[in-house]
């Protein structure tokens, strides 16, 4: 059977952990050649140096999403490595520690629409000139459901969430003319993810676990793999007519 990112070049951006390394791990397996993007170094390399022990294909690439400078960065060294760029995952994200709306700061309010919602913002202007360039390109965008069902205590974050869906949607119907895909993954809470205690305003207890479990009817929690898979999904050719759509990884969490 035949790999189903044969020959395709992947951006993952915050790879270094949770999500973002399950993706690289999974895309990679798949036989595309991974970027691994991370803020952190040792993060990014950890899993990149996994991947090719594995015999894939894979680059670390130190940079922050949240900068100009850091989009310049990816692309160009991906461009250097692999001379070409299939498909950005935007997977990098922040939040503030779960608290009431006017608790959270004004430092923390532009830290998490800098990472979240900048970022898209600037993957799209460095990564869409590549993908003109190819006559295709795709984007997969991870938001949450928190976007489409948000609760208090997060709601900063949540409308961030929000703002990556309906970015998403917008870039889909604006792009699409130029054979240009743009997609969402929604996870529900998982707690092998590096927020995790900020979501949950405090250390994951197992009663922290149990509240989040009580949401979630088919009663379990979004995995690194769960989250992969859909993303593989929708980045491969098997999905080349479906842009502009969100696929819920919550186990009905969101019904």
């Amino acid at each position: 059977m035949a790999l189903r990112l044969e020959g395709k070049v992947a951006v993952v951006t915050g790879a270094g952990s949770g999500f973002g390394e399950g993706i690289a791990a999974r895309f990679a397996e798949e036989g595309a050649r991974v970027v691994v993007n991370d803020i952190d170094a040792a993060a990014a390399e950890r899993v990149a140096g996994a991947i090719r022990g594995r015999g894939g294909a894979a680059l670390a690439v130190v940079a922050d999403v949240a900068a100009d400078a850091g989009w310049s960065r990816i692309v160009a060294d991906t461009r250097a490595a692999y001379g070409r760029l299939d498909i950005c995952v935007n997977n990098a994200g922040w939040t503030h520690r779960n608290k009431p709306m006017l608790e959270v700061t004004e430092a923390e309010f532009e830290r998490v629409y800098a990472v979240n919602v900048r970022s898209i913002y600037l993957s799209a202007k460095h990564c869409i000139p590549q993908f003109r360039s190819q006559g295709r390109g795709c984007f997969v965008q991870i938001a949450s459901t928190a976007g489409v069902r948000p609760r208090p205590g997060l709601t900063v974050y949540n409308s961030s969430k929000a703002a990556v869906i309906n970015m998403a949607k917008s870039m889909a119907a604006e792009f699409g003319p130029e054979n240009i895909r743009v997609n969402c993954v929604n996870p529900v809470f998982s707690p092998q993810t590096a927020l995790s205690a900020d979501f949950a305003g405090g250390a994951v207890t197992d009663e922290a676990k149990r509240r989040f479990l009580a949401t979630i009817p088919l009663g379990r929690f979004s995995t690194p793999l769960d989250v992969a898979n859909a993303c593989l999904y929708l980045a491969s050719d098997e999905a080349d007519l479906v842009s502009g759509v969100c696929i819920e990884v919550d186990g009905a969490r969101c019904v």
